[in-house]
Parts: C-alpha cells; sequence; structure tokens
C-alpha cells in the first residue's frame, strides 16, 4: 500500500518537473501541450480503477467531464489577468474565478442527479 502510494507522487512529480523543464528549456507552447494533455486524468483514472473498479471511475470520468469547465475559467481568467496584475493577485484572482466555477457546476449537477 505505502509503496503504491509512493510511486503516485512520483510520477505525478515527474510529470510537473517534465513540464516545467520543457517550458524552461525548450518551448513554453509544448510545456502547455504536456500541461493541458490528459496525462494526469488518465494516470487518475489507471490508479482508481486498480484500487475501485469500473463503476468508481464511470463516476470519477463524469466528474472530470463537469469539473473541466471551471478549469477553463481559471485557464482564461490566468491569461488575461497576467496582462494586468501581477503573478501571484492574478493567480489569486483565476483560484477565485475557479472556486465560483466549481460551486456553480456542483450546483448545476446537483440538481441533475
Amino acid at each position: 500500500m505505502i509503496t503504491y502510494l509512493l510511486i503516485k507522487f512520483i510520477v505525478a512529480g515527474l510529470i510537473i518537473v517534465g513540464v516545467t523543464l520543457i517550458v524552461q528549456h525548450i518551448d513554453p507552447k509544448y510545456g502547455g501541450i504536456l500541461a493541458a494533455a490528459p496525462i494526469t486524468t488518465t494516470l487518475a483514472f489507471l490508479f482508481t480503477y486498480s484500487s475501485s473498479g469500473q463503476d468508481i471511475t464511470r463516476m470519477l470520468v463524469l466528474g472530470c467531464f463537469y469539473f473541466t469547465i471551471p478549469t477553463v475559467l481559471f485557464i482564461l481568467s490566468l491569461y488575461f489577468l497576467l496582462s494586468r496584475f501581477s503573478f501571484l493577485p492574478s493567480m489569486g484572482g483565476a483560484y477565485l474565478i475557479w472556486l465560483a466555477g466549481v460551486v456553480l457546476m456542483n450546483y448545476l449537477i446537483s440538481g441533475y442527479q
């Protein structure tokens, strides 16, 4: 169990380090492709499937679909905020917009279940 958890942390850390190195040494565009690629979600699906089964994985996939919308809002708002404010205030504002999107999306999908 501990080894499995450690593997999850190592894999996730390698992805973050890989994105950072690509951005710094190759091209931010390629780092963006890697950061936006469904690598981490695929890993989450694989790890969830292996430990919890197909039904829980299906629910996770549906949740990821719905909550991708607030993530897109986060990315767009961060992009526009960075053109007007410094990094930390822009991140804070983008996270507030993301959080509002999460709350709204949760409210909307709760009415459909």
